[in-house]
């Protein structure tokens, strides 16, 4: 062997080395995409996060063979924002779905006009399935078909959010309507029995997994709990330590090792990306019947840490490399980018603000470029900012500041060491916001007569 032939040998072993993502690439197809989002998870709710008592094993194993990101972010600390900030790859503020969230009695939801990750992929020859909540409006031209899905199963709305299940849980609130469950516009059925909606829905994301084995295909997988009321089947009650709660988050791991294992079976699972995480903190006001956030400040519909940062695990078997953990500060606005450019697909006409993490997966250790990133509360106003270590939270008593990278719990407010970065932060916050007004789009609306 000549030492040309050695030179190109080595290059290309060395190239193969540093870039997982050529096995894809040599396929010569797209990689399948599968997210699971589950509702009012804390960051604290699984063991593999440091829960003491829950039991997670198929979700610690999914963590051990592929990624634990410690800094995920969410764009909002309740659950319609968010839902938008995932599918637009947006704040919500931009599209227009930032005052808080839809109710049954609402006359808007996202906007058709709006490109979501479901419209971009489908594009690029996807077909494209949801499973579970929805929460990004009820009418028919705001539910998931209309928004680039081929297929939809499951509820519009937080499964709270009916007469029978307000009554159960001794609330005086009225919505006068009951939940129903929904198959592309049609509705099935009104308040399903609960106790086995995690089974019904994960066994419908199975199915859609085999249905669609051949062709790429994303799966976007709502779980509508551990939201009050938290419900778990007969296989799973009274089984955990951590009471009705664990018993539903155990649920849900079940769940996702039925979705881990439909891939294997399916034989895609070396060729589609798997993500896991929640849409906002967990609900303390129902204590013991609610999540928790670890070491983590606050809770659902906080701007504290506790509000806002979720667990978030990726596994791809054959591309990310196993026991990997990233400390990078992500955003669920960046996955839209993300799936857009392993699948060369083309990102959406209208500006976003999510940006491509995929190199991540590659090399978790990678250091990003530093942005800042913006908290917007439950009303849908900002009120704090994180750029690098530091984040400033504005209150009615005054300005909160803290390193965040070494104050895990926002227990030590620097505000008064370090007024310039006060300054700084501040100004920065309410130029992004005034900036924010300029550019945000509508929101859909139902037209009445």
């Amino acid at each position: 062997m000549n030492k040309l032939t050695q030179t190109i040998l080595l290059g290309s072993l060395t190239l193969g080395a540093i870039s997982p993502i050529t096995t894809q690439a040599s396929k010569n197809k797209k990689p399948n995409f599968v997210i699971i989002y589950t509702d009012d998870l804390g960051y604290g709710d699984l063991s593999c996060y440091g829960n003491p008592t829950i039991r997670t094993p198929h979700l610690d194993q999914m963590a051990s063979e592929g990624i634990k990101f410690t800094q995920f972010y969410v764009a909002a600390p309740v659950c319609t924002p968010s839902r938008a900030a995932l599918m637009t790859g947006s704040y919500p503020k931009r599209v227009g779905l930032h005052e808080h969230v839809l109710f049954p009695r609402s006359k808007k939801g996202l906007n058709p006009k709006e490109q979501t990750i479901a419209t971009l992929l489908k594009e690029q020859g996807y077909t494209t399935g949801c499973v579970g909540k929805w929460h990004l409006g009820h009418q028919k031209k705001f539910l998931p078909v209309s928004h680039g899905f081929d297929m939809f199963f499951g509820m519009p709305f937080s499964n709270d959010m009916s007469r029978k299940e307000q009554y159960l849980l001794g609330s005086k609130k009225d919505y006068g309507y009951s939940l129903p469950v929904i198959s592309q516009a049609d509705t099935l059925e009104l308040d399903p029995d609960q106790s086995y909606l995690t089974k019904r829905l994960t066994e419908k994301s199975v199915e859609f997994i085999h249905q669609n084995k051949k062709e790429p295909f994303f799966l976007y997988f709502a779980q509508p709990m551990p939201h009050i009321p938290i419900y778990a089947s007969d296989d799973f009650q009274g089984k955990s330590k951590r009471g009705k709660y664990g018993d539903t988050i155990e649920e849900i791991d079940w769940s996702v090792g039925q979705i881990l294992q439909a891939l294997k079976d399916a034989k895609v699972a070396e060729n589609t990306l798997v993500l896991f995480s929640s849409d906002n903190g967990p609900w303390k006001v129902y204590k013991t019947e609610g999540g928790s956030a670890g070491p983590l400040r606050g809770a659902k519909g906080t701007t504290w840490e506790g509000g806002m940062r979720e667990p978030f695990i990726a596994w791809w078997p054959g591309t990310i490399k196993p026991q990997q953990l990233c400390t990078e500060v992500v955003t669920n606005m960046d996955i839209l980018p993300t799936f857009c450019k392993l699948a060369n697909a083309q990102l959406p006409k209208e500006k976003i603000d999510g940006q491509d993490i995929s190199d991540l997966f590659f090399n978790p250790r990678k250091t990003l470029e530093e942005r800042p990133f913006y908290y917007y509360t439950k009303q849908g106003k900002i009120s704090a900012v994180r750029k690098g270590a530091w984040k400033l939270i504005l209150q009615k008593e005054g300005a909160e500041l803290y390193n965040i990278e070494e104050d895990i719990s926002e227990d030590y407010n620097l505000a008064k060491k370090h007024p310039e970065k006060v300054k700084q932060l501040k100004t920065m916050l309410e130029k992004f916001d005034q900036q924010m007004d300029k550019e945000k789009r509508q929101a859909g609306l139902v037209e009445t007569k």
